[in-house]
């Protein structure tokens, strides 16, 4: 949900992403820390791909020390959003009653954000990792990088038999010129609100959210629509990807008369392609 303040220059987006984050656990086979540092990214990125126009794209990558090595995420204007960790298989002992994603990420290392907006070249920025806690990250981004104050609110609860049942996120953007007694107002209150898995899990919804952010200042609801977890890969773009290798490499693997298994990182969909498709890409090639 994505909404801007009537009077004031502040604009507020919300999400629920339970059911994605979800789909994307079983996808990857995540341990608990794992699939709240990916759930976090994944959201994360649903939020900053609500800022741009349909057609246009983000992508995100948290590399860090931390033992998930690295989290990729690319989220698309029309709501959709793909991501995978290097490292899945990662469960951390909690920190004051919580998954320590921070631990898992590290706190040395970068955070880049790329964003294709249908232009002659991708935008790129890169900043280092403020604290590996994702939302405090993106958050040190959009002000170092783009100079817009903002405030991020990740959660992701995972349950002890490692299902999510609360996912969700708000970014929250001044836009100059900016009221400073309003916005040190909200920032007060969001400093003072539970944490977004709490207020999901006691049935709280998107608009519940957004009122308990804005409080008495009045805004516009701009626009709903669902999100969801969407990879793009295809057997056509692998093929473009194996016509990539040259006649060399392909030549090779014919030669060694053996099949070739692509999997996408994304999706963990799987392509198997013979010794009849190579030597048909073999041709196109030449």
């Amino acid at each position: 949900m994505r909404c801007i303040a009537r009077d004031e220059n502040i604009l507020g987006l919300v999400c629920v992403t339970t059911n994605l984050v979800n789909e994307a656990r079983e996808l990857h086979s995540t341990y608990p820390t794992a699939t709240a540092g990916l759930g976090r990214a994944l959201t994360g990125g649903l939020l900053m791909g609500a800022l741009l126009y349909k057609g246009q794209r983000i992508a995100l990558k948290f590399e860090g020390n931390g033992p998930l090595k690295k989290i990729i995420v690319e989220a698309e204007g029309d709501g959709t959003v793909k991501g995978y960790v290097v490292n899945p298989e990662v469960d951390l002992p909690p920190k004051n009653g919580k998954l320590d994603v921070a631990a898992a990420v590290g706190n040395e290392g970068f955070l880049t954000v790329m964003k294709d907006l249908r232009l002659k070249e991708p935008y790129m920025g890169v900043v280092k990792l403020y604290s590996g806690e994702i939302a405090e990250d993106l958050a040190f981004y959009l002000a170092e990088s783009e100079q817009v104050p903002s405030a991020v609110g990740l959660g992701v609860f995972v349950e002890p038999d490692w299902n999510v049942s609360a996912a969700g996120g708000f970014l929250i953007q001044s836009l100059p010129p900016a009221n400073e007694e309003i916005i040190d107002d909200m920032v007060r209150r969001i400093e003072k609100m539970p944490p977004v898995t709490e207020l999901l899990r006691n049935g709280k919804t998107p608009e519940d959210l957004m009122q308990q952010i804005f409080g008495k200042i009045p805004y516009q609801i701009l626009a709903k629509k669902p999100v969801s977890f969407r990879c793009s890969c295809s057997r056509e773009r692998i093929e473009q990807a194996l016509i990539s290798l040259g006649t060399e490499e392909i030549d090779s693997i014919i030669a060694e008369k053996r099949d070739i298994d692509v999997s996408c990182h994304f999706c963990c969909k799987k392509y198997v392609f013979g010794k009849v498709e190579l030597e048909r890409l073999l041709k196109e090639i030449q």
